[in-house]
C-alpha cells in the first residue's frame, strides 16, 4: 500500500487509462511513465488533470469516429 509521501510515477496504458505506481518498483509491461517519479499526491493532481474523459481509447473511438 502506498502512503502519502511515497514517490510514485503516473503510467498510462494503450487505453489511455492512468494509474499510480511505486517509483521503487519496475514499470509493467503494456505501460509507461508519464512524467518524472514525485510524491504521491503531486501523481494524484496530474492524473485529475490528465485523465478527464474514462473511457479506455477505444470506446472513445467507437463512440466518437470522427474525433
Amino acid at each position: 500500500m502506498l502512503e502519502p509521501e511515497d514517490l510514485c510515477f503516473v503510467v498510462r496504458n494503450h487505453e489511455d487509462q492512468y494509474s499510480l505506481w511505486p517509483a521503487s518498483r519496475k514499470v509493467p509491461a503494456g505501460w509507461e511513465t508519464v512524467g518524472d517519479r514525485a510524491p504521491r499526491s503531486v501523481c494524484l493532481d496530474l492524473i485529475a488533470q490528465m485523465w478527464t474523459d474514462l473511457r479506455p481509447a477505444s470506446l472513445r473511438a467507437f463512440m466518437d469516429p470522427g474525433a
